[in-house]
């Protein structure tokens, strides 16, 4: 067992796009299972930028603080509150804004580092 305590007040992810788009991944079992990787950490989104992002793996997230609005490439858009969880399939091209700050954990089909 590997535990990180209140990792979701004391992690702090890296920037990786725009001026406003944060994830890193906390914990990932790809050394010890390199057949079926998963990796699972924090996003969080600021107001500014929306980021589109299409993912290459099969992802879970859940939201934790704040809110998102979140579309895919249908059209389909949901305004996402905290409690909400969704499912985002390998190929969806999905698109994440905020009107002020969303903070979500992730577990995502894939090695570490590579959202």
């Amino acid at each position: 067992m590997t535990h990180f305590a209140k990792a979701q007040s004391t992690f702090k992810p890296p920037l990786i796009a725009n001026e406003n788009a944060f994830l890193g991944d906390i914990v990932s079992n790809d050394k010890i299972d390199s057949e079926k990787p998963i990796s699972c950490g924090f996003y969080r989104l600021e107001k500014g930028t929306p980021l589109v992002y299409t993912y290459t793996y099969h992802e879970m997230k859940i939201i934790v603080e704040g809110s998102f609005i979140i579309s895919d490439e249908t059209g389909k858009e949901v305004t996402a509150v905290p409690g909400d969880v969704f499912y985002f399939p390998k190929g969806a091209k999905i698109t994440f804004k905020t009107d002020d700050y969303g903070l979500a954990f992730y577990t995502g089909q894939r090695k570490e580092g590579a959202a």
